[in-house]
């Protein structure tokens, strides 16, 4: 009798420990479980800790709350100003509600990268190439709106989403280089003409402070001296004041030659004879003589202007002879 109790005794033991066995459940600090008794979702979710379940009648779905960090595949698309791109992203969510993430979708990871997909292809389509290169940001805020959206129905929160790399074409590439060398010229030669702007500047309030003194400019001249024969150097270059050349200049120019009109002159001033007509004698009237006509001063030899020829006395009446042609002569200019 005693030995029937002790086998009924360790087949009841065992049995317990293996239904213990069977129904004991485990979960983690960063778990949650989900019950579903035959099938429905029971209220209470279990903690962190030791649990119970019923074999064959309950099933116990843990789900992991930690944060879930998910590479986006790269995406090819076309910016709205028509330039093709390949985009990638990662993407960061956790699960807030454990029952919704099993009940309300199949599989919420795979859910959340096809929304992630779908959310990038579009944002690219909007966006300008510029804005993915250089306002990330912004982007990254409006992909995190399109993907958190719909998670939310499914127990899930988005945290961040980031824009990992954007690939250009090559010629793409070679383009915006040319365009970058072409900006970085232009801001260096304005940088170059402001500082020449303010140096001529300075350098002009400089010289109106010399002018005042012009020893001044004499001991500017002697530390430049100085400065320059510090160097050891063979060759020292001195400035040549420019007065000086322009001195030598007009002193090396000739004497003014003079005029030739007035030798010309001399030599015609000979008197022509009085002309002679042959004939029977008639009687000469004598006309009256006109005042010598003065001659006009030669002008310089540089506008070389030809003298005009003194006016002739006026002829006698009908029935008297030629007058004798007289001449005047000219004067001679010495």
């Amino acid at each position: 009798m005693v030995q029937e109790l002790l086998i009924a005794a360790v087949a009841a033991v065992s049995a317990g420990a293996v239904y213990t066995a069977a129904a004991a459940r485990v979960v983690k600090q960063y778990e949650r479980g989900v019950v579903l008794r035959l099938g429905r979702l029971r209220d209470d979710v279990r903690g962190p800790g030791f649990t119970m379940v019923l074999p064959g009648v309950e099933r116990l779905r843990k789900v992991n709350m930690q944060i879930v960090t998910m590479p986006v595949p790269a995406q090819d698309g076309i910016t709205r100003d028509n330039v093709t791109v390949r985009v990638d992203a990662v993407i960061y969510f956790k699960v807030v509600d454990a029952a919704s993430a099993v009940v309300e979708v199949e599989d919420y990871r795979f859910a959340v990268s096809q929304m992630a997909q779908t959310s990038l292809r579009s944002i690219i389509g909007k966006s300008d190439l510029d804005d993915l290169l250089s306002n990330r940001e912004k982007l990254n805020q409006g992909l995190e709106l399109m993907i958190d959206s719909p998670a939310v129905g499914w127990g899930v929160q988005i945290d961040r989403v980031e824009i990992k790399d954007v690939s250009l074409p090559e010629t793409m590439k070679r383009s915006m280089a040319r365009q970058a060398e072409a900006d970085r010229e232009r801001r260096a030669r304005v940088i170059n003409a402001d500082a020449e702007l303010q140096a001529s500047k300075k350098l002009a309030e400089a010289a109106s402070e010399m002018s005042a003194q012009p020893a001044a400019l004499q001991l500017r001249l002697l530390q430049t001296v100085v400065a320059v024969a510090a160097e050891k150097n063979s060759t020292l270059v001195l400035p040549f004041p420019v007065e000086l050349l322009r001195f030598l200049e007009r002193a090396q120019q000739p004497a003014p030659q003079q005029p030739a009109q007035a030798v010309q002159t001399a030599e015609t001033a000979q008197p022509e004879p009085p002309s002679v007509t042959q004939g029977p004698p008639q009687t000469q009237v004598d006309p009256p003589v006109s005042p010598p006509t003065p001659t006009p001063e030669p002008e310089p030899p540089a506008d070389r202007r030809s003298e005009r020829p003194a006016p002739e006395p006026p002829r006698p009446p009908n029935g008297a002879g030629p007058a004798p042609r007289e001449s005047t002569p000219p004067l001679a200019r010495h």
